[in-house]
């Protein structure tokens, strides 16, 4: 294939994985609502396991069958996207992670793996209408600044530029579960805090109790921070060095960074001295989430600085 049909094979796949993570949210969406006035104490399929009952008249059964749908197209759009990202990566002969367009597809795709890895794990198939929401907002943005695979400018050419970006793409999707995760942990401990013991049916008493999701926060945030340091203090600054001249010289994207990396310390500072759990923690995490999120699109779209070329 030439350069030019990978870039064109890349376009399409991109769009497919865009539809195909939509036709996810939709299931699981599927998935909650047709779980509602079912008890908690009948069984439903977590959505990464084995395969569901036929579709019947039975809500519990049908809301089986849209979370395994859901399951199964979330891993189509991870493979389908696998293909783009690698295809826009062969037409730039590169990593394809050198502008925002492309570190957003590929940012997707470590999030959507993450997450079905997790599934599999921890089962956390409780958060997949918002992995898959988010995903295919992510993959929409990107399109909008959507620029031809072509080369480096010249302070992305270093090896720095792998590690740096990668570490911050990995420390980015379980930012993303955790952030998920707090949001989920704030709706259902207000529920189980003011929701009549009669009244508890429908998906959301299916999912673990409140103290489980805070638990599954807690992990993602630990494994998740080490990385982010790294990435964003250590990979980041040298490869500064390198491109620049020096390690630090507080450039809009290094001071949120830095933010970002003080929230999160912040909060696993405070569960770890101070006991923090709960409502102050979830908050916290969300805050931390937030200042991620402004770093890779606010800075790069409204505030600008040296990292400009990252557009």
């Amino acid at each position: 294939m030439t350069l030019a049909q990978y870039e064109q094979f890349s376009n399409y796949a991109v769009a497919s994985a865009t539809g195909i993570l939509a036709l996810a949210f939709v299931a699981y969406v599927l998935q909650w609502s047709l779980a509602r006035g079912v008890a908690p104490d009948r069984e439903l399929v977590m959505s990464g396991g084995e395969a569901a009952a036929p579709p019947v008249a039975d809500p519990a059964e049908r809301s089986n069958v849209a979370g395994s749908i859901g399951f199964s197209l979330t891993q189509l759009g991870a493979v389908v996207l696998l293909a783009g990202v690698v295809a826009r990566g062969l037409a730039a002969e590169r990593v394809p992670w050198g502008n925002m367009y492309e570190f957003g597809c590929a940012a997707t795709l470590v999030a959507v793996t993450a997450y079905i890895i997790l599934v599999r794990v921890w089962e956390i198939d409780w958060v997949g209408p918002i992995i898959t929401g988010a995903g295919t907002v992510v993959l929409g943005a990107s399109a909008l600044v959507f620029v031809p695979p072509g080369p480096l400018v010249p302070a992305l050419h270093s090896y720095w530029l792998v590690i740096h970006v990668l570490g911050a793409m990995i420390a980015g999707a379980a930012f993303l579960v955790g952030a998920a995760a707090s949001l989920l942990y704030l709706i259902k401990s207000r529920a189980e805090r003011t929701t009549p013991e009669a009244d508890r049916v429908g998906f959301l008493w299916r999912m673990p109790a409140a103290a489980k999701m805070d638990q599954v926060a807690y992990r993602v945030h630990a494994f998740a921070f080490p990385i982010w340091t790294f990435a964003a203090l250590i990979a980041g600054p040298i490869w500064a060095q390198y491109a620049w001249g020096r390690y630090w010289g507080w450039d809009p994207k290094e001071v949120w960074a830095f933010i970002t990396w003080t929230v999160y310390a912040g909060y696993l500072h405070a569960r770890a001295t101070a006991g923090w759990k709960g409502k102050a923690a979830a908050i916290l995490a969300l805050i931390g989430f937030a200042t991620f999120v402004f770093n890779f699109v606010g800075v790069n779209l409204f505030v600008g600085g040296q990292h400009s070329y990252a557009k």
